[in-house]
């Protein structure tokens, strides 16, 4: 089989190409002309519009203080004994604590289980 037949490619014409960049031009100008973000948003609008729980939000200073807060609140967390659930008896440990006493009960076990198969 030969392609002899074939029809060459055309190439396309300056015309062409000049045209889809300017129907593209258009369509990014209508974009910016009918595009209007929201202009309140909870991390700009003002301190006094927000509700309680997203004061937080309002200002950077604010953010900063209530990262701050968190993690002194999670580092105590980590570093204090500590009732989770009474009901349920689900305390919480210092994780130094913790790991002693798991790396304990691992220890424990393997050499349980060591000595029953020898």
């Amino acid at each position: 089989m030969s392609d002899s037949n074939a029809m060459p490619a055309r190439p396309v014409s300056l015309f062409t190409i000049v045209f889809v960049f300017a129907v593209f031009a258009a369509f990014l100008l209508v974009i910016r002309w009918f595009y209007h973000p929201a202009a309140t948003t909870t991390f700009n609008a003002a301190p006094e519009n927000l509700p309680k729980e997203l004061e937080w939000r309002a200002t950077a200073e604010s953010r900063r203080k209530a990262l701050v807060e968190h993690q002194a609140a999670e580092a105590k967390k980590a570093t204090s004994y500590g009732w989770v659930d009474q009901n349920a008896k689900t305390v919480q440990l210092p994780i130094e604590r913790a790991m002693e006493l798991t790396a304990g009960e691992l220890a424990a076990k393997q050499s349980g289980g060591a000595r029953r198969n020898p």
